[in-house]
């Protein structure tokens, strides 16, 4: 399975079909070969914590040998965003607007889309400089369309910062030509400006070279989440983040037994079939269904034993 060699992986899919559970085993796979990893929850219903049976606060924290995890506090990270854009405005705007500013900035944390800005600039910081304390960092992302909108951010703020760039040069041509006698004008905003666009290039690239970055998405045999993935993938390729790998999880095993199991089993054949024809281009992992639930470092190992590359897919007619 290549994809678990990348020096960052992200796990996606639909709400519920094992995300979280197939994250952390990614990691604690990746931590029993000798490999520093990071598992980095986004998902605002954070529930890393309690597979591993660990508090965690929005701090890097070790859980067990080479593995540490992080879930991102989205109302943590807002105040430090807030923060942050703050004292970048310090010493820029008139002392006499800043009480307004900064309220106006207050204000801002509770609007649309703070959130998303502030684990956005979050998952910039660890993705540009945590990475040289860890050989391997596991994203396990929150549900489909969250995680389409964090990764295609990037494209999206590059091409907003450039916009924010390209006008603020020509104010400042402007004010040389008009105010200044033609000498260039010390503008702090425009370096900010310069200093975020080269921070989203550098993410950018890093989620677009495919030697060091990859992609899982997880479904179950069932008819949504088949169809939320293929327009996942499709949606993702279009931005050129191809995912290549997904996990079928929770698939009956055969010695289920039982009438309605053996009913439910064929039914549930069709979609297998159907998941073998839709993402031909993709490699397909195979979990079955656990008699238990997946709550301890065992059941993890016991998960992460079924990541192999190239075997048949329980039940896929062939």
């Amino acid at each position: 399975m290549d994809v678990l060699n990348k020096e960052v992986i992200f796990v996606g899919g639909k709400g519920g079909v094992g995300k979280s559970t197939s994250a952390s085993a990614i990691a604690l796979k990746s931590a029993a070969e000798g490999h520093r990893t990071l598992l980095v929850s986004t998902d605002p219903a954070h529930n890393t914590g309690d597979i591993f049976g660990r508090k965690l606060d929005g701090d890097i924290t070790d859980v067990s040998e080479r593995l540490s995890a992080l879930e991102i506090n989205p109302d943590r990270e807002t105040e430090n965003y807030i923060r942050t854009v703050k004292d970048n405005l310090k010493g820029i705007v008139h002392s006499g607007m800043a009480d307004e500013v900064n309220r106006q900035l207050d204000t801002a944390k509770a609007s649309p889309g703070a959130d998303e800005a502030a684990l956005f600039d979050r998952l910039v910081t660890i993705l540009l400089e945590e990475r040289d304390g860890f050989d391997r960092i596991i994203f396990d992302t929150a549900p489909t369309g969250h995680t389409i909108r964090l990764l295609t951010l990037p494209e999206l703020m590059g091409v907003w910062i450039r916009g924010l760039l390209e006008r603020r040069r020509k104010t400042n041509e402007n004010y040389s030509a008009l105010l200044n006698d033609g000498d260039p004008v010390e503008d702090p905003i425009y370096d900010v400006l310069r200093e975020r666009q080269d921070r989203f290039t550098r993410v950018r690239e890093i989620l677009l070279n495919p030697d060091k970055t990859g992609f899982i998405f997880v479904l179950n045999p069932e008819r949504l989440p088949i169809l939320e993935t293929e327009k996942a993938v499709t949606l993702l390729g279009s931005h050129d983040l191809h995912v290549r790998t997904l996990i079928i999880n929770k698939v009956l095993p055969e010695e289920a037994d039982g009438e309605f199991l053996r009913e439910r089993r064929e039914h549930e054949r069709g979609y297998l079939n159907q998941i073998s024809e839709t993402f031909r281009d993709q490699e397909l992992i195979s979990v079955p269904l656990f008699p238990r639930d997946i709550a301890s470092m065992e059941d993890l190992e016991a998960f992460s034993q079924h990541f192999k590359a190239g075997g048949p897919i329980e039940g896929i007619r062939l």
